[in-house]
Protein backbone atom coordinates (compact mmCIF):
# COMPACT_ATOMS: atom_id res chain seq x y z
CA UNK A 1 0.00 0.00 0.00
CA UNK A 2 1.40 3.39 -0.86
CA UNK A 3 2.57 5.48 1.72
CA UNK A 4 1.65 9.30 1.76
CA UNK A 5 5.15 10.72 2.86
CA UNK A 6 5.41 13.52 1.20
CA UNK A 7 4.03 15.59 4.06
CA UNK A 8 5.95 19.05 4.26
CA UNK A 9 6.51 21.08 7.61
CA UNK A 10 5.57 24.34 8.20
CA UNK A 11 7.26 25.06 11.83
CA UNK A 12 10.30 26.61 13.05
CA UNK A 13 13.21 24.70 14.47
CA UNK A 14 13.51 25.15 18.35
CA UNK A 15 14.23 22.41 20.39
CA UNK A 16 11.46 21.65 23.09
CA UNK A 17 11.40 19.06 25.58
CA UNK A 18 9.83 20.59 28.96
CA UNK A 19 7.02 19.42 30.12
CA UNK A 20 4.62 22.17 29.08
CA UNK A 21 1.59 22.80 26.64
CA UNK A 22 2.40 25.14 24.10
CA UNK A 23 -0.16 27.21 21.92
CA UNK A 24 1.17 26.31 18.64
CA UNK A 25 4.00 23.95 17.62
CA UNK A 26 5.52 26.67 14.90
CA UNK A 27 8.80 26.88 17.34
CA UNK A 28 8.81 22.98 17.81
CA UNK A 29 11.70 20.96 17.52
CA UNK A 30 11.65 16.91 17.92
CA UNK A 31 9.75 15.88 21.03
CA UNK A 32 8.81 12.73 22.96
CA UNK A 33 5.05 12.12 24.76
CA UNK A 34 4.82 8.87 26.64
CA UNK A 35 0.69 8.08 25.46
CA UNK A 36 -1.16 7.51 28.65
CA UNK A 37 -4.49 7.46 26.80
CA UNK A 38 -2.84 4.31 24.90
CA UNK A 39 -2.76 0.85 26.67
CA UNK A 40 -0.94 -2.47 25.71
CA UNK A 41 -2.03 -5.74 24.94
CA UNK A 42 -0.04 -9.08 24.15
CA UNK A 43 -1.27 -11.88 21.58
CA UNK A 44 0.47 -15.09 21.22
CA UNK A 45 -0.33 -18.30 19.94
CA UNK A 46 -0.55 -20.80 16.88
CA UNK A 47 -4.21 -18.76 15.68
CA UNK A 48 -2.77 -15.62 16.20
CA UNK A 49 -2.06 -14.08 13.16
CA UNK A 50 -5.38 -15.96 11.63
CA UNK A 51 -7.37 -14.62 14.69
CA UNK A 52 -6.55 -11.05 13.91
CA UNK A 53 -6.97 -11.35 10.24
CA UNK A 54 -10.29 -12.27 10.15
CA UNK A 55 -10.74 -9.36 12.42
CA UNK A 56 -8.90 -6.34 11.56
CA UNK A 57 -8.71 -4.43 8.20
CA UNK A 58 -5.38 -4.44 7.53
CA UNK A 59 -3.43 -7.64 6.46
CA UNK A 60 -2.04 -9.37 9.38
CA UNK A 61 -0.66 -12.13 7.26
CA UNK A 62 2.68 -9.75 6.95
CA UNK A 63 3.90 -10.66 10.63
CA UNK A 64 3.78 -14.42 9.79
CA UNK A 65 6.30 -14.08 7.01
CA UNK A 66 9.97 -13.83 7.38
CA UNK A 67 11.35 -10.35 7.41
CA UNK A 68 12.82 -9.38 3.69
CA UNK A 69 12.86 -6.21 3.98
CA UNK A 70 14.89 -3.12 5.26
CA UNK A 71 12.79 -2.31 8.72
CA UNK A 72 11.33 1.14 9.42
CA UNK A 73 13.25 1.57 12.80
CA UNK A 74 15.67 4.55 13.96
CA UNK A 75 19.45 2.63 13.47
CA UNK A 76 19.76 0.81 16.76
CA UNK A 77 23.27 -0.39 17.75
CA UNK A 78 23.69 -4.15 17.88
CA UNK A 79 19.73 -4.50 16.72
CA UNK A 80 18.55 -6.55 13.57
CA UNK A 81 18.83 -5.09 10.20
CA UNK A 82 15.58 -6.35 8.96
CA UNK A 83 12.49 -7.07 10.50
CA UNK A 84 8.68 -6.28 10.37
CA UNK A 85 7.60 -2.65 10.76
CA UNK A 86 4.35 -1.94 12.61
CA UNK A 87 0.89 -1.87 11.00
CA UNK A 88 -2.54 0.23 12.11
CA UNK A 89 -5.69 -1.15 11.81
CA UNK A 90 -8.88 -0.91 13.00
CA UNK A 91 -11.86 -2.76 14.56
CA UNK A 92 -15.40 -2.48 13.07
CA UNK A 93 -18.99 -3.36 13.34
CA UNK A 94 -20.45 -5.43 11.26
CA UNK A 95 -22.24 -2.59 10.17
CA UNK A 96 -18.83 -0.82 9.46
CA UNK A 97 -18.50 1.80 11.49
CA UNK A 98 -15.33 1.95 13.72
CA UNK A 99 -14.93 0.41 17.14
CA UNK A 100 -11.27 0.37 18.08
CA UNK A 101 -7.73 0.79 16.55
CA UNK A 102 -4.97 -0.79 17.05
CA UNK A 103 -1.16 -0.26 16.14
CA UNK A 104 0.92 -3.80 15.82
CA UNK A 105 3.77 -4.26 16.69
CA UNK A 106 6.05 -7.67 16.25
CA UNK A 107 9.29 -8.45 18.81
CA UNK A 108 12.14 -9.63 17.04
CA UNK A 109 12.48 -13.14 16.44
CA UNK A 110 15.43 -15.43 17.80
CA UNK A 111 17.20 -15.89 15.09
CA UNK A 112 17.51 -12.36 14.26
CA UNK A 113 19.24 -11.44 17.89
CA UNK A 114 22.37 -12.29 19.26
CA UNK A 115 22.59 -15.11 21.84
CA UNK A 116 22.60 -14.53 25.54
CA UNK A 117 26.80 -14.11 24.75
CA UNK A 118 26.41 -11.32 22.28
CA UNK A 119 28.58 -13.35 19.98
CA UNK A 120 26.80 -15.26 17.67
CA UNK A 121 23.06 -15.33 16.47
CA UNK A 122 20.20 -16.49 18.43
CA UNK A 123 18.56 -20.02 17.94
CA UNK A 124 15.28 -20.23 16.21
CA UNK A 125 14.98 -23.74 18.12
CA UNK A 126 11.89 -24.95 20.17
CA UNK A 127 9.68 -22.34 17.60
CA UNK A 128 6.26 -23.75 17.14
CA UNK A 129 4.64 -21.51 14.83
CA UNK A 130 3.18 -19.11 17.16
CA UNK A 131 3.45 -15.51 16.33
CA UNK A 132 3.40 -12.81 19.21
CA UNK A 133 2.33 -9.20 18.64
CA UNK A 134 1.42 -6.10 21.05
CA UNK A 135 -1.08 -3.63 19.79
CA UNK A 136 -1.18 -0.55 21.66
CA UNK A 137 -4.95 0.26 21.98
CA UNK A 138 -6.88 3.25 23.71
CA UNK A 139 -6.62 2.84 27.59
CA UNK A 140 -10.15 4.45 27.95
CA UNK A 141 -11.74 1.47 26.37
CA UNK A 142 -9.52 -1.40 27.15
CA UNK A 143 -11.91 -3.31 29.59
CA UNK A 144 -14.59 -3.05 26.81
CA UNK A 145 -12.11 -4.04 23.78
CA UNK A 146 -10.86 -7.10 25.43
CA UNK A 147 -14.06 -8.57 26.48
CA UNK A 148 -14.97 -7.92 22.71
CA UNK A 149 -11.89 -9.44 21.40
CA UNK A 150 -12.46 -12.42 23.56
CA UNK A 151 -16.50 -13.54 22.49
CA UNK A 152 -14.38 -13.47 19.02
CA UNK A 153 -12.19 -15.49 20.42
CA UNK A 154 -14.27 -19.17 20.00
CA UNK A 155 -12.48 -22.06 19.25
CA UNK A 156 -8.64 -20.00 18.44
CA UNK A 157 -5.79 -20.73 19.63
CA UNK A 158 -5.23 -17.17 20.87
CA UNK A 159 -4.29 -15.45 24.19
CA UNK A 160 -5.16 -11.90 25.09
CA UNK A 161 -3.39 -10.56 27.55
CA UNK A 162 -3.71 -7.06 29.38
CA UNK A 163 0.49 -5.89 29.91
CA UNK A 164 -0.36 -2.14 30.60
CA UNK A 165 1.78 -2.54 33.66
CA UNK A 166 4.70 -4.15 31.94
CA UNK A 167 4.94 -1.39 28.59
CA UNK A 168 3.84 1.98 27.42
CA UNK A 169 3.68 3.73 24.63
CA UNK A 170 5.50 6.65 23.28
CA UNK A 171 5.87 8.90 20.33
CA UNK A 172 8.50 10.66 19.11
CA UNK A 173 7.40 14.24 16.90
CA UNK A 174 7.87 17.58 15.80
CA UNK A 175 10.42 19.65 13.07
CA UNK A 176 13.67 18.06 11.74
CA UNK A 177 13.08 14.93 13.27
CA UNK A 178 15.69 12.01 11.76
CA UNK A 179 16.55 8.72 13.49
CA UNK A 180 19.59 10.24 15.32
CA UNK A 181 17.54 13.05 16.55
CA UNK A 182 17.56 13.04 20.51
CA UNK A 183 15.04 14.80 23.06
CA UNK A 184 17.24 15.90 25.88
CA UNK A 185 21.43 15.69 25.79
CA UNK A 186 22.10 12.18 26.38
CA UNK A 187 19.52 9.48 25.04
CA UNK A 188 21.73 8.26 22.05
CA UNK A 189 22.37 4.97 23.20
CA UNK A 190 19.71 2.58 23.23
CA UNK A 191 20.28 0.43 26.30
CA UNK A 192 16.29 -1.62 25.80
CA UNK A 193 17.66 -2.36 22.32
CA UNK A 194 21.37 -3.86 23.42
CA UNK A 195 19.37 -5.95 25.58
CA UNK A 196 17.26 -7.04 23.13
CA UNK A 197 19.86 -7.93 20.69
CA UNK A 198 21.42 -10.20 23.66
CA UNK A 199 18.47 -12.70 24.05
CA UNK A 200 16.66 -10.46 26.47
CA UNK A 201 13.07 -10.98 26.24
CA UNK A 202 11.95 -7.73 26.01
CA UNK A 203 13.87 -4.70 24.74
CA UNK A 204 12.34 -1.92 21.81
CA UNK A 205 13.34 0.07 19.41
CA UNK A 206 11.64 3.47 17.68
CA UNK A 207 9.82 2.40 14.55
CA UNK A 208 8.64 5.25 11.71
CA UNK A 209 4.69 5.93 12.49
CA UNK A 210 2.68 3.44 10.00
CA UNK A 211 0.16 6.05 9.19
CA UNK A 212 2.44 8.97 8.02
CA UNK A 213 5.70 10.16 7.70
CA UNK A 214 5.21 12.95 8.97
CA UNK A 215 3.48 12.03 12.63
CA UNK A 216 7.27 10.76 13.33
CA UNK A 217 8.38 7.88 14.93
CA UNK A 218 6.22 5.63 17.82
CA UNK A 219 6.54 2.32 19.60
CA UNK A 220 6.11 0.22 22.80
CA UNK A 221 8.94 0.43 25.50
CA UNK A 222 9.03 -1.24 28.97
CA UNK A 223 7.41 0.63 31.62
CA UNK A 224 10.47 1.02 33.83
CA UNK A 225 12.91 2.09 31.39
CA UNK A 226 13.63 5.43 29.39
CA UNK A 227 13.27 4.80 25.32
CA UNK A 228 16.31 5.50 23.35
CA UNK A 229 17.18 9.17 22.18
CA UNK A 230 14.77 10.34 24.84
CA UNK A 231 17.14 11.83 28.17
CA UNK A 232 15.28 11.17 31.59
CA UNK A 233 12.41 13.23 32.56
CA UNK A 234 12.71 15.28 29.29
CA UNK A 235 9.34 14.07 27.50
CA UNK A 236 6.61 16.66 26.80
CA UNK A 237 3.04 16.78 27.84
CA UNK A 238 1.39 14.34 25.79
CA UNK A 239 -1.10 17.55 24.08
CA UNK A 240 1.72 18.55 22.50
CA UNK A 241 1.18 15.39 20.12
CA UNK A 242 -2.57 15.85 20.01
CA UNK A 243 -1.61 18.98 18.54
CA UNK A 244 0.71 17.75 16.19
CA UNK A 245 -1.86 15.97 15.18
CA UNK A 246 -4.89 18.52 15.14
CA UNK A 247 -2.00 20.16 12.69
CA UNK A 248 -2.22 17.37 10.29
CA UNK A 249 -6.05 16.19 10.51
CA UNK A 250 -5.69 12.98 12.26
CA UNK A 251 -7.71 11.28 14.94
CA UNK A 252 -6.66 8.26 17.16
CA UNK A 253 -8.66 6.23 20.04
CA UNK A 254 -12.55 6.36 20.59
CA UNK A 255 -12.70 9.31 22.45
CA UNK A 256 -11.79 11.10 19.02
CA UNK A 257 -13.32 8.58 16.33
CA UNK A 258 -17.05 8.45 17.56
CA UNK A 259 -17.23 4.33 18.48
CA UNK A 260 -20.13 2.71 17.08
CA UNK A 261 -20.54 5.57 14.71
CA UNK A 262 -17.64 6.97 12.59
CA UNK A 263 -16.84 5.78 8.67
CA UNK A 264 -13.69 4.97 8.99
CA UNK A 265 -13.22 6.14 4.65
CA UNK A 266 -14.69 9.89 6.67
CA UNK A 267 -11.86 9.63 8.84
CA UNK A 268 -9.01 9.17 6.15
CA UNK A 269 -8.21 5.83 7.45
CA UNK A 270 -7.30 5.05 3.46
CA UNK A 271 -4.50 7.49 3.45
CA UNK A 272 -3.41 6.55 6.76
CA UNK A 273 -2.41 2.72 5.56
CA UNK A 274 -5.04 1.44 7.82
CA UNK A 275 -7.32 -0.40 5.58
CA UNK A 276 -6.58 -3.39 2.66
CA UNK A 277 -8.55 -4.19 0.05
CA UNK A 278 -6.57 -7.26 -1.27
CA UNK A 279 -6.55 -9.40 2.06
CA UNK A 280 -10.18 -10.91 1.91
CA UNK A 281 -12.94 -10.77 4.67
CA UNK A 282 -12.85 -9.04 7.67
CA UNK A 283 -15.60 -7.96 10.10
CA UNK A 284 -17.42 -4.74 8.49
CA UNK A 285 -15.43 -5.29 4.99
CA UNK A 286 -18.58 -4.93 3.05
CA UNK A 287 -19.75 -1.35 3.51
CA UNK A 288 -16.05 -0.33 3.54
CA UNK A 289 -15.29 -2.08 -0.36
CA UNK A 290 -18.55 -0.79 -1.40
CA UNK A 291 -17.86 2.88 -0.13
CA UNK A 292 -14.26 2.84 -1.67
CA UNK A 293 -14.92 1.61 -4.80
CA UNK A 294 -17.88 3.80 -5.47
CA UNK A 295 -15.08 6.27 -5.49
CA UNK A 296 -16.86 9.40 -3.42
CA UNK A 297 -16.60 10.58 -0.49
CA UNK A 298 -18.32 13.53 0.41
CA UNK A 299 -17.05 14.07 4.31
CA UNK A 300 -13.43 14.20 5.51
CA UNK A 301 -11.95 14.60 9.00
CA UNK A 302 -10.27 18.03 8.50
CA UNK A 303 -7.80 20.28 10.99
CA UNK A 304 -9.72 23.08 11.66
CA UNK A 305 -8.50 26.89 13.12
CA UNK A 306 -10.71 29.33 15.20
CA UNK A 307 -10.49 32.73 14.58
CA UNK A 308 -11.85 35.82 15.47
CA UNK A 309 -12.86 38.46 13.28
CA UNK A 310 -9.57 39.68 12.82
CA UNK A 311 -7.97 36.94 11.61
CA UNK A 312 -6.71 36.20 15.13
CA UNK A 313 -6.66 32.68 17.01
CA UNK A 314 -9.46 32.70 19.76
CA UNK A 315 -8.46 31.98 23.05
CA UNK A 316 -11.73 30.20 24.33
CA UNK A 317 -12.78 26.67 24.79
CA UNK A 318 -14.31 24.79 21.57
CA UNK A 319 -16.59 22.27 22.57
CA UNK A 320 -16.43 18.61 21.01
CA UNK A 321 -19.82 17.86 19.21
CA UNK A 322 -20.03 21.44 18.51
CA UNK A 323 -21.64 22.66 15.25
CA UNK A 324 -19.83 24.58 12.70
CA UNK A 325 -22.22 26.46 9.57
CA UNK A 326 -22.44 28.78 6.72
CA UNK A 327 -22.59 31.65 8.07
CA UNK A 328 -24.83 33.23 5.94
CA UNK A 329 -26.98 30.52 5.64
CA UNK A 330 -26.72 28.57 8.26
CA UNK A 331 -26.18 25.57 6.60
CA UNK A 332 -24.68 22.93 8.65
CA UNK A 333 -21.17 21.70 7.33
CA UNK A 334 -19.63 19.42 9.68
CA UNK A 335 -19.07 18.93 13.43
CA UNK A 336 -15.86 19.49 15.59
CA UNK A 337 -14.31 15.77 16.77
CA UNK A 338 -11.67 17.10 19.10
CA UNK A 339 -10.58 20.65 19.73
CA UNK A 340 -7.78 22.65 21.73
CA UNK A 341 -7.03 25.74 22.18
CA UNK A 342 -7.13 27.51 18.36
CA UNK A 343 -6.73 24.18 16.74
CA UNK A 344 -9.23 21.29 16.32
CA UNK A 345 -10.28 19.46 13.04
CA UNK A 346 -13.82 18.12 12.35
CA UNK A 347 -16.00 16.08 9.40
CA UNK A 348 -16.52 18.42 6.82
CA UNK A 349 -18.06 18.60 3.78
CA UNK A 350 -15.08 18.89 1.29
CA UNK A 351 -16.40 21.01 -1.45
CA UNK A 352 -18.60 23.19 0.74
CA UNK A 353 -15.80 24.11 3.36
CA UNK A 354 -13.06 24.50 0.71
CA UNK A 355 -14.87 27.34 -1.11
CA UNK A 356 -13.05 30.87 -0.95
CA UNK A 357 -16.21 32.59 -0.33
CA UNK A 358 -16.98 29.95 2.90
CA UNK A 359 -17.37 31.71 5.99
CA UNK A 360 -17.84 29.20 8.48
CA UNK A 361 -18.70 29.60 12.25
CA UNK A 362 -19.06 27.68 15.33
CA UNK A 363 -23.43 27.00 15.78
CA UNK A 364 -23.31 29.17 19.08
CA UNK A 365 -20.63 31.44 18.79
CA UNK A 366 -20.87 33.35 15.67
CA UNK A 367 -17.89 35.41 17.22
CA UNK A 368 -15.47 32.54 16.41
CA UNK A 369 -14.49 32.07 12.70
CA UNK A 370 -13.95 28.74 11.49
CA UNK A 371 -10.98 28.23 9.16
CA UNK A 372 -10.67 24.26 7.28
CA UNK A 373 -7.20 23.89 6.28
CA UNK A 374 -5.81 21.10 3.79
CA UNK A 375 -3.40 18.42 4.58
CA UNK A 376 -0.57 18.39 2.97
CA UNK A 377 -0.68 14.77 3.06
CA UNK A 378 -3.71 14.34 1.11
CA UNK A 379 -3.44 12.95 -1.91
CA UNK A 380 -4.89 14.94 -5.06
CA UNK A 381 -7.49 12.67 -5.71
CA UNK A 382 -9.07 13.59 -2.87
CA UNK A 383 -9.19 16.89 -3.59
CA UNK A 384 -10.05 17.10 -7.10
CA UNK A 385 -12.51 20.52 -6.57
CA UNK A 386 -12.34 23.62 -5.42
CA UNK A 387 -8.24 24.27 -5.11
CA UNK A 388 -7.80 27.34 -5.32
CA UNK A 389 -7.72 29.57 -1.85
CA UNK A 390 -7.55 26.67 0.36
CA UNK A 391 -4.68 26.98 3.08
CA UNK A 392 -2.21 24.38 3.28
CA UNK A 393 -1.43 22.69 6.58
Amino acid sequence: MLRFNYCRSIFKSTLIYHRNLHSGLEDAGPMASRLKSRSVVRFSGPDTVKFLQGLLTNDVRRFSESSGEKSSTVPTPNMASVSTPPMYAALLTPQGRFLYDFFLYSPSRPEEKLDRTGSGPGSDSGRDGSVELFADVDVDVLDELLETLKKYRLRSKVNIENVAEEFSCWQRYGRNLSGSSSVGWGGGVDRAGESTASGNKYGWQWYKDPRLDCLGYRSIFPSDATPPLVEADKETDERNYLLWRLEHGVAEGSSEIPKGEAIPLEYNFVGLNAISFDKGCYVGQELIARTHHRGVIRKRLIPLRFIDGNGKEVKQKIAARAEVVESGTGKKMGTVSTALGSRGMGVMRVEEAFKPSAELTVKGSEDVKVEAIRPTWWPVEWFQQNQSGVAAA
